[in-house]
C-alpha cells in the first residue's frame, strides 16, 4: 500500500531520488509553458521515448497506469469540441498526459522511503514554524501515493455500478469513494501505529 515503485527493474532506478525529483519539478514547469502542438507533440514523443526505455513490461505497467485518465481525457474532448475547438483540446489532454505519464515514470522507479528522504530535507525550513519536517514528508509522499489509488479506486467502483445499473453513476461515485478513501487512511493510520508513529 505505501509503495508505488513498478518491480521491473530499469536504469533510472538506479538514479537517485532527489535528480529525479528535481528534472520533474522543471519538466513539468517546461511542459505547462509549452503552447503549440509541434512542441507538446514533441514532449508527448519524448516521455514515450523515455518510458520505452525501460522496457515493454515497463512501459505496459507505465500504460496501464495512464488508464484512470481516459474519462478525464473525454471529458475535455467534448467540452472543447462543443466550445468550437477544431483540434477538440488537443493540446491541454496532451500536457495532462506527458505531465501524469512523467509524474508515473518518477514514482515507479523511485522508492517511497527515497522521496520521504528529499521531502524531509526540504520541509526542514518549517521545522521552527511548528511542523516536524518528517511528518511534512510522509503528508506529502502519502499524497503522492494515493493519488493513482483513489483512482483505481473509483474505477473499480464505476465498473461495479454500470454492472448493476444502465444509469451513469456520475455523482453517485463520490460517497464509495470517500469512504474507501477513509478505509485506506484508517488503514496506514493503524499500520504506522503499530510501527511506533512517525516520530
Amino acid at each position: 500500500m505505501l509503495t508505488l515503485t513498478c518491480p521491473h527493474d530499469t536504469w533510472a532506478h538506479r538514479i537517485p531520488a532527489g535528480p529525479k525529483m528535481a528534472v520533474l519539478g522543471l519538466w513539468t514547469v517546461a511542459l505547462f509553458s509549452l503552447t503549440t502542438l509541434p512542441a507538446l507533440l514533441t514532449a508527448s514523443v519524448a516521455i514515450t521515448t523515455l518510458i520505452l526505455s525501460g522496457g515493454l513490461p515497463f512501459a505496459r505497467t507505465s500504460a496501464l497506469m495512464l488508464r484512470p485518465l481516459w474519462p478525464f481525457v473525454l471529458i475535455v474532448a467534448l467540452w472543447q469540441g462543443w466550445m468550437g475547438d477544431p483540434t477538440w483540446g488537443a493540446a491541454p489532454i496532451l500536457r495532462l498526459i506527458t505531465a501524469v505519464a512523467a509524474a508515473n515514470f518518477v514514482t515507479m522507479t523511485t522508492r517511497l522511503t527515497d522521496m520521504m528522504a528529499v521531502l524531509t530535507r526540504l520541509a526542514r525550513p518549517f521545522g521552527p514554524l511548528g511542523l516536524p519536517p518528517r511528518r511534512l514528508a510522509l503528508a506529502l509522499a502519502l499524497v503522492i501515493r494515493f493519488i493513482p489509488v483513489m483512482l483505481q479506486h473509483m474505477q473499480i467502483i464505476r465498473l461495479a455500478f454500470r454492472a448493476r445499473s444502465p444509469r451513469r453513476p456520475g455523482w453517485r461515485l463520490f460517497v464509495p469513494t470517500l469512504l474507501a478513501a477513509l478505509d485506506d487512511a484508517e488503514r496506514v493510520a493503524e499500520a504506522l501505529r503499530a510501527r511506533g508513529g512517525v516520530g
